[in-house]
């Protein structure tokens, strides 16, 4: 990293909130205040490397920010007058059909292909999710200070691109499905298991508006298969909500978990839509392919290790991710022992994800190779956040 860097990851840390303060008080208007100093900060991340970086660097990002939004207040009053007259001319459009959902539309308003993926995704859980940075980060697996720059560089850069807010038209949305559906599936994500240690273990009010989003989703594009699967996904995933902590408030894992108490309901309905993807014939995408995964584990009294592993070798053809790989270990250890899943897991470049470690740690537990067991829950313990989860590691630990 340059000494620009550093300073900017810095003066970030300690003077984004103040700058933020400053414009709320000034112009009443905490979203503004929060656009404005992102745009500020990436104008900073272009400038500074080329005029070096300034004496005072929170006043100039202060000042920065509130010329930013002096203009925009003003772009936005012509604006406002231009569109009454347009209305005038050729009436409000409907560009999304039949859904009437402002939370969908700005999913999709923020989802730009102008964006990278992982900046729009990122972009969007931050303005529309009310995902804070670090929940992001940790979604993505990479350090706070990287995600709030990818953020506020995708912020600069709709500003310096003069990229509308705009509602998309119809023959825009396929170009931002795939953006949509990966914020939809990282807020679900959040909620079955949040990051924060400060929030509760399970928040469902996240897992129920990413399901009432992708509700919508499927009926505005209902031939879509991976919206339905990605749908499937959620419900089959949320049906087990009920069993996955205990009244002591530990984590439950899925081969522990009382199957009485899961939604017969959901799991139904979560069937029903992997059956209707699977007569449909066409290939699947890969969150048909993760809720075909949950439909075996959620059929009957016990899984089929031996149709998961054929799965997630189909998931690894779309997705030969590190995450992917390490949940195929699980399954390889169900079957073929710890041994053969360990060498697999030890291969992965997932040393800053708690998962990683708490799966190392259950096979050197299984091994007998108690030391290591223990090192790597503590590991895992130090990088979890959740504290259903951290509550369960603490006591496998302990028994080690």
């Amino acid at each position: 990293m340059t000494d620009v860097d550093d300073v900017l990851t810095r003066v970030h840390r300690q003077e984004w909130a103040r700058v933020v303060a400053n414009l709320a008080r000034r112009f009443r208007d905490l979203d503004l205040a929060e656009e404005m100093a992102a745009e500020a900060f990436a104008t900073a991340v272009e400038r500074w490397p080329v005029d070096g970086v300034p004496p005072n660097p929170g006043a100039w990002l202060t000042t920065t920010a509130q010329r930013r939004a002096i203009d925009r207040l003003r772009r936005e009053s012509r604006r406002e007058g231009k569109h009454r007259e347009a209305v005038m001319l050729v009436g409000t459009p409907e560009p999304l059909g039949a859904i009437d959902d402002d939370r969908l539309r700005l999913v999709f308003t923020c989802c730009h292909p102008a964006l990278a993926m992982e900046s729009r995704v990122a972009l969007t859980l931050r303005m529309v999710g009310g995902l804070t940075v670090p929940e992001i980060a940790h979604a993505f697996l990479v350090q706070e200070a990287a995600m709030a720059r990818r953020i506020t560089r995708a912020k600069g850069k709709i500003a310096a691109a003069r990229i509308p807010y705009g509602v998309p038209l119809r023959e825009d949305l396929p170009a931002r499905l795939t953006g949509v559906l990966a914020v939809l599936f990282l807020i679900f994500n959040e909620g079955y298991l949040a990051t924060s240690p400060g929030t509760q273990p399970v928040r469902s009010d996240l897992t129920a508006e990413a399901i009432r989003l992708t509700r919508l989703v499927r009926e505005l594009v209902p031939a879509d298969g991976e919206v339905a699967g990605l749908l499937a996904l959620m419900l089959l995933t949320e049906a087990r909500r009920p069993a996955r902590v205990s009244p002591t408030g530990e984590l439950v894992l899925l081969g522990e978990q009382d199957r009485t108490l899961w939604d017969r309901e959901l799991i139904g309905e979560g069937h029903a839509l992997v059956r209707e993807r699977l007569a449909s014939g066409q290939a699947p995408g890969r969150y048909q392919v993760l809720a075909a995964i949950n439909a075996v584990h959620t059929h009957g009294r016990s899984t089929d290790w031996r149709q998961v592993l054929a799965l997630y070798d189909q998931l690894l053809r779309l997705d030969p991710s590190p995450v992917v790989r390490l949940n195929r270990a699980i399954a390889v250890a169900e079957l073929d022992g710890p041994q053969v899943a360990l060498a697999l897991v030890d291969a992965l470049p997932l040393d800053g994800y708690h998962a990683f470690h708490a799966t190392r740690a259950d096979l050197l537990r299984r091994l007998g190779r108690t030391d290591e067991a223990r090192a790597a829950y503590d590991r895992a313990i130090e990088l979890a956040g959740n504290t259903a989860e951290t509550a369960y590691l603490v006591r496998r630990r302990q028994e080690t």
